[in-house]
């Protein structure tokens, strides 16, 4: 059985050494509006009645935020008619 997105979201917390707060922010460079509580449910145990699955959409645009909050935001490119 391979890794959830559960799973992946709390290695990269434990990793990156990220708070909830943290969390809430790095998805809000990406306009993803998420509160404390519904993080907290992410990391519960599985079999906690309020244990919520990480969905593909939530791990996407963690990740996104995630790359934007270590790199800094993408650099515009600039478009000249040569």
């Amino acid at each position: 059985m391979g890794l959830t997105n559960n799973d992946v979201f709390k290695k990269l917390r434990v990793a990156h050494k990220l708070r909830d707060e943290d969390i809430v922010n790095i998805l809000k460079l990406v306009d993803f509006k998420v509160t404390k509580s519904e993080i907290n449910s992410f990391f519960r145990n599985e079999n906690h009645p309020k244990y919520v699955e990480v969905g593909d959409q939530i791990l996407r645009n963690f990740l996104n935020g995630l790359i934007i909050h270590l790199r800094g935001p993408m650099p515009q490119k600039n478009n000249k008619d040569k």
